[in-house]
């Protein structure tokens, strides 16, 4: 600012360049590990459906990957550790949508509903509390990215990336395959994550039954 401040020079440290070749192949190391480790996840635990968020998955991870080549072509955008960073976020970000959306679809069934109901239903609920989290998402990196300079804004650009793929990806991608999954024949079947026995286990059928019939 303005304040008459001195400053002398203490130290001066000169950084080799394949020092940030590392870090940045390190990180990239880090999401692919985490990125792997989501995978495992959404497959043991919703079984069929879960192949549906991974594949949303690859897609929003080629739509990043083609968005930061073409912005590094256009604008001179280059990806730092920073920006590797807030990938590494959006990863748990997207793979969040996945969730809250597979678990209304689950709740949805538990309730009475058939799939393709449960997936109709479960979406309307679903997508405000997507919508919502992405936008404050969306609004904190357009805050760090106007009001931070450096590394903090390669950061904030990232994930305000990522954050539009999420949802264009959640909306126009996963929302109708889930659908024609749901007019499958899997969808009924014991590898689809959504059978009775599998949603209801731990359930007495008692209670069950009241909570249908309510």
């Amino acid at each position: 600012g303005a304040l008459p401040v001195a400053l002398d020079i203490a130290e001066v440290n000169a950084v080799s360049p394949t020092l940030g070749v590392e870090q940045l192949n390190s990180g990239l190391l880090a999401g692919g590990i985490g990125l792997a480790l989501v995978v495992l996840y959404l497959i043991l635990y919703y079984r069929f459906l879960g192949f549906v968020a991974v594949i949303s998955l690859g897609l929003a991870a080629a739509l990043i990957f083609f968005a930061v080549v073409l912005l590094g072509r256009s604008i001179g955008f280059t990806l730092t550790l920073a920006g590797v960073a807030g990938l590494i976020v959006a990863i748990g970000i997207t793979a969040d949508t996945f969730v809250v959306y597979n678990e209304r679809i689950r709740d949805e069934i538990r309730s009475g509903k058939t799939v393709r109901t449960a997936i109709d239903a479960a979406w309307i609920r679903a997508r405000r509390t997507l919508l919502a989290a992405d936008f404050v998402q969306l609004l904190a990196a357009l805050v760090l990215y106007f009001l931070s300079v450096g590394a903090v804004q390669g950061f904030a650009f990232a994930l305000g990336l990522a954050t539009v793929i999420d949802v264009l990806v959640a909306f126009w991608f996963t929302r109708p395959l889930t659908v024609f999954f749901a007019r499958s024949r899997i969808a009924t079947g014991a590898l689809s994550g959504l059978s009775e026995k599998r949603l209801h286990a731990g359930i007495p059928a008692s209670k069950f039954k009241e909570e249908v019939s309510a």
